[in-house]
């Protein structure tokens, strides 16, 4: 009947309202699914092709499809997709020519952000060689050890770092890997110069059977995490994980006529991965830069229309500490993608330089789990989805903080925590979720795997984080476990900074933990030492050595000495109590040092702290 009829038509007319009222976020719960199923069927399409369709074949499709069209625009130059391409084909000539490279093969590449870093990695991509890409404020044991894991036959250099490898020259010379400089000569055996040779290349394309037998799971880079303990550790990115990374971009909302920021390290998962992979699947102008600068960063939006733009947390604290000026709202910039960002710093960021959409993510380099805040929640690192959790399964389960281990129940299983409680992320590893851990470190990567978890036999991948899920579904960061802190956008890996501070000739024993600094993100890194017997603190010894040996943001800002290290009864180092009282002289009657950047270590004063703690002074 028609009163039938219409009272039908009444209900679906409701039914969008009752399904928001129940849930809010319907419309991009959806818009998310949408996309989530569109990159499945894309990254099935590009596994099936023969040979595999990769990000390198994405780039050229670009260069056919918009050859003049600017890519990469750095410092006073542009080069346009075509131009990179070229440069990249003399590069690839140059090193199969002189490097005797072939497919499989593996090279590391040491330079900062510049555009010979994108043509050394398109080059090494087009002859099917596995980029291995160093951290280039690593210097000396760090350096020598990203070698050893994963095995690389050569060493490509930016010019600016030659003294770095001259001082482990004679190591890599035994392990006969040969060197080349981007420079038009050199003088130092055992390094050849590299741009005489690329000019001598052709810049013709170079046939594709040179990578002809690459698959979604052959490595396609190495990217050094400092995970939870020592070394920096090589994370097997093969060319599967490379798209996953890439589609962040689509997840975000970029598109094809966005101009992108890029000032993250090229040598990291967030600069290379998502920033210029995503960039160049989507075909976009990247707008390179050495290092973020807080003072030009909005001039530099203005001057090239950056619409997009990537950040971590401490960048947009940073942009919030520059004194105010007239014009920062004057800009296009309609989205930011990134990690770590406070909701404190969020909320100021949108209240002063307008409204710009924050995509905040979360994921580890080596991980098989990620989650994406699609929605915009202010202070979340992503929201649940059922899709989501159909194809990666995961859960947050009973974390021991002191005994530093999941707890497990009566069976010996692992104990999921309810919705509002924090938990350790941990997630399935299986065919559709692979966990590949660190390339020639079994015991590292197996330290990653936490097994019989809910059932017998089952493995799950060890985040070493800390999460909550609220009743919403949205997903907060609580903090890491175990033995490394994050300060600046780095994981610093306590282990590696101690072994440091023992070489300086008056410490004995040393044990470094991280410690919370109002008004900034992550943790500061602090030491407990112990003397050598009858042996006074040497501050100037010290400080020469974690500056000429650390980087900046793994040097430890506060030295406590003490008479004894404490140790667990497993002879572990205690450093829960130590983090929790922190750098505060009014709190530890044991000597304090400071270390100011001008002087060296200096007695930490309680002037010192206060201007600290007031944000007088910015570490």
């Amino acid at each position: 009947s028609l009163k039938a009829i219409l009272g039908a038509v009444k209900g679906l007319a409701i039914l969008p309202l009752l399904l928001y009222i129940r849930n809010p976020y319907v419309l991009q719960d959806l818009s998310y699914a949408v996309t989530a199923v569109q990159i499945g069927f894309r990254l099935a399409k590009y596994g099936r092709r023969k040979p595999l369709y990769s990000v390198l074949d994405s780039f050229l499709d670009k260069v056919a499809r918009h050859p003049h069209k600017p890519f990469i625009i750095f410092e006073k130059s542009s080069y346009t997709y075509r131009e990179a391409d070229q440069e990249s084909n003399r590069l690839a000539r140059a090193l199969s020519t002189h490097a005797k490279l072939k497919e499989g093969d593996t090279v590391a590449l040491f330079l900062g952000n510049e555009p010979l870093y994108v043509w050394s990695w398109l080059a090494l991509a087009k002859l099917g060689c596995t980029a291995a890409l160093l951290n280039c404020n690593i210097r000396s044991k760090s350096l020598l050890h990203c070698f050893s894991c994963c095995e690389a036959k050569a060493l490509v250099v930016g010019a600016d770092l030659r003294s770095a490898v001259e001082e482990v020259l004679p190591s890599l010379r035994q392990q006969g890997v040969r060197v080349f400089i981007f420079s038009e000569e050199c003088d130092t055996e055992g390094i050849e110069s590299l741009c005489d040779k690329i000019q001598q290349a052709s810049d013709q394309p170079l046939s594709p059977h040179l990578r002809a037998n690459t698959n979604l799971k052959s490595p396609a880079v190495y990217i050094y995490t400092s995970g939870t303990t020592g070394l920096p550790k090589a994370a097997v990115i093969n060319q599967e994980r490379v798209w996953m990374a890439t589609f962040l971009q689509s997840v975000a909302g970029v598109r094809s006529d966005d101009i992108l920021y890029l000032y993250l390290p090229l040598y990291h998962s967030a600069g290379f991965l998502m920033g210029l992979c995503g960039g160049i699947e989507k075909g976009i102008t990247i707008i390179l830069r050495r290092k973020f600068s807080a003072s030009n960063f909005w001039d530099d939006c203005r001057k090239h229309n950056v619409t997009v733009f990537q950040y971590i947390g401490e960048i947009m604290r940073y942009l919030c500490s520059t004194p105010k000026k007239d014009n920062e709202r004057d800009h296009k910039v309609r989205l930011g993608i990134g990690n770590g960002i406070r909701s404190d710093t969020w909320a100021e960021f949108l209240q002063r330089f307008g409204y710009i959409r924050i995509c905040e993510c979360y994921g580890a380099t080596e991980g098989n789990i990620g989650f994406v805040n699609y929605v915009g929640k202010v202070g979340a690192i992503g929201k649940e989805h059922f899709l989501h959790k159909a194809a990666s399964p995961y859960a947050l389960i009973r974390y021991d903080t002191e005994k530093e281990e999941a707890v497990r129940d009566s069976r010996g299983f692992c104990i999921q925590v309810p919705r509002g409680e924090t938990g350790l992320l941990v997630a399935k590893i299986g065919v559709r979720t692979p966990f590949a851990g660190y390339a020639k470190n079994n015991q590292q990567t197996e330290k990653k795997r936490l097994r019989d978890v809910f059932v017998k036999g089952d493995i799950y991948f060890n985040s070493g984080d800390l999460l909550k899920i609220d009743h919403e579904g949205f997903v907060y960061f609580q903090d890491r476990i175990g033995d490394t802190f994050r300060w600046k956008g780095e994981n610093v890996a306590t282990t590696e900074v101690a072994d440091h501070l023992i070489m300086v000739d008056c410490i004995e024993e040393a044990n470094v933990y991280g410690v919370k600094v109002p008004g900034h993100e992550g943790r500061t890194g602090m030491a407990a030492i112990k003397l050598k017997e009858g042996v006074d603190f040497d501050g100037q010894a010290t400080y020469q050595h974690v500056k000429n040996y650390l980087p900046s943001y793994a040097r430890p800002r506060f030295i406590r000495i003490q008479s004894s290290v404490e140790v667990t009864g497993t002879f572990k180092q205690m450093k829960g109590r130590l983090a929790e009282e922190g750098f505060d002289p009014a709190v530890i009657t044991e000597r304090l040092l400071y270390l100011d950047d001008a002087k060296g270590y200096i007695p930490m004063t309680q002037e010192i702290f206060s201007a600290i703690t007031e944000g007088r002074i910015r570490l």
